[in-house]
């Protein structure tokens, strides 16, 4: 190991040496860009929720950033989390500005949801980024074993897996990315493209979050990297072959609808019955982020009450939109543009007795989420673009299977692939988001339970751990092929 290495020893929960592997195999190693939660994962949601289950089952490691900058690289600091080891790394300064802030944020994260105005094309993040992700694979390389399977995560380390094999890794390694991957035509619109892409064929598997992802892929391989498709699952580039599959990732949705019951869920959920007085409340909740198509979510929620004059006085709009990526001017404008037009709403139609649009920007926690979820007739969930979209399912579970809700989805989220029982609208049609939501007003008990049932069967079916055992699986047997062949 390098010298410059802190290891700290570990055992497993009985004391012995970790050494069973999940669904067969070594250990899973995760590789995201942040480490964490580990407390409070369950509060958190979403992929710590799946990949500590992994990790606890397989004693295995999650390896990432820290979240801390220093002004040198300093040593990895690896310590155990229980079960499982945690291996974390600072960056320096000028590595968060050029790999997060630059490559990761200001350009891949505009560029994959199609925002090609707002992407930064700056050769230095690009270097910056391709620098960091070495230097990830330089400090995971002395972690690994040799039947280790290694899982990484997201936009920010699409290069990892190269820089690993560089350094003559061997192990099984897969990569999923969490938001979309965009068409053909926008990804040439980034200088380095090819390299960029090509590298993700140093892994067995790669996974995206729906079908459509997938496709795109295939058609950018074949038709800019010469790929040949062998299949229909698999794709050959340059020596290269790798296994391509859509892994719709969920939520534990049972799990979830219990957070109604918590201490926190049944607050907010009669705190929200008592101040709405039998009025019908709209929620919206959403990161602070221009992909979340919240304009035009209010300019929808406006349009229904300019439409449908029955809306007034009796229906309240709830968005939560917690603050993100503060200092970037971007969210800056966003955050003036929502605060302008509720403020313009509320003035035009508001009455003594009765705010039509209520607008919070702070976190709250997921149970009290889920119990404004329970409190709420229609959940709005409209992106203008989103890799799946899990506040989609998290208002979905903590409905009332015997007096639900409706959920309004835009068609642009990957969810609305899986949700067809939502009512699915475009985003930027202000009129038939408006319509949405006033057939959602009107919709029929019975019509109510149908669509529900539906939609939460799916959640069940296809839930977090369901996500995280198919990509295992087929990681596992995307390998013995490769070694097989």
């Amino acid at each position: 190991m390098d010298s410059g290495m802190m290891i700290t020893s570990k055992q497993d929960d009985d004391g012995d040496e970790a050494q069973t592997g999940m669904s067969g195999g070594g250990r899973i190693v995760a590789v995201s860009n942040r480490v964490g939660p580990i407390r409070g994962a369950a509060r958190a949601g979403g992929l710590a929720v799946a990949l500590i289950e992994a990790l606890r089952q397989s004693r295995g490691l999650w390896f990432g950033w820290s979240g801390k900058t220093a002004v040198s690289e300093g040593s990895t600091q690896v310590e155990s989390a229980g079960s499982f080891e945690v291996a974390t790394i600072d960056l320096t300064p000028s590595e968060h500005e050029d790999y997060y802030n630059g490559f990761a944020n200001r350009c891949l994260w505009p560029l994959f949801h199609y925002r090609i105005d707002l992407t930064t094309y700056d050769r230095h993040f690009y270097e910056g980024y391709q620098r960091v992700n070495v230097r990830f694979a330089r400090a995971l390389q002395p972690l690994l074993r040799e039947d280790d399977r290694v899982w990484v995560h997201d936009y920010h380390l699409i290069s990892c897996g190269q820089s690993l094999r560089d350094m003559g890794c061997k192990q099984s390694m897969g990569f999923f990315l969490h938001i979309p991957f965009p068409s053909r035509e926008v990804v040439l619109t980034l200088p380095h493209h090819e390299k960029l892409i090509q590298s993700l064929f140093a892994y067995d598997l790669i996974g995206f979050q729906t079908e459509r992802d997938r496709e795109r892929f295939f058609d950018y391989a074949v038709n800019e990297l010469e790929g040949v498709e062998q299949r229909g699952d698999t794709l050959y580039v340059h020596g290269r072959k790798v296994r391509v599959e859509a892994f719709p990732i969920g939520i534990d949705a049972a799990g979830y609808a219990d957070f109604v019951y918590s201490e926190d869920g049944q607050r907010q959920w009669m705190r929200a019955r008592n101040a709405l007085r039998g009025r019908t409340q709209v929620i919206g909740v959403d990161r602070m982020d221009y992909t979340k198509g919240l304009p035009e979510r209010l300019a929808a929620f406006e349009r229904l009450l300019a439409d449908y004059p029955d809306t007034r006085g009796r229906v309240e709009y709830l968005q939560i939109a917690p603050p993100t990526r503060e200092g970037v001017p971007e969210y800056a404008e966003l955050k003036q543009r929502l605060e302008l037009a509720a403020s313009q709403i509320n003035g035009r139609y508001g009455e003594v007795d009765w705010t039509p649009l209520r607008y919070l920007n702070r976190t709250l926690s997921r149970r009290a989420l889920a119990g404004l979820y329970r409190a709420s007739r229609i959940g709005l969930v409209t992106p203008l673009r989103d890799g799946m979209n899990l506040i989609a399912k998290e208002y979905v579970a903590a409905q009332d299977p015997q007096d639900p809700g409706v959920l309004v989805l835009s068609r642009f989220a990957g969810a609305a692939a899986q949700m067809k029982a939502a009512l699915i609208v475009n985003p930027y049609d202000t009129v038939g988001v408006a319509e949405a939501m006033q057939t959602a007003r009107y919709m029929g008990l019975e019509e109510r339970r149908q669509r529900h049932a539906e939609l939460m069967q799916g959640l069940l079916d296809e839930d977090i751990s369901h996500w995280r055992e198919d990509f295992v699986r087929e990681l596992r047997l995307a390998t013995d092929k490769r070694k097989a062949a």
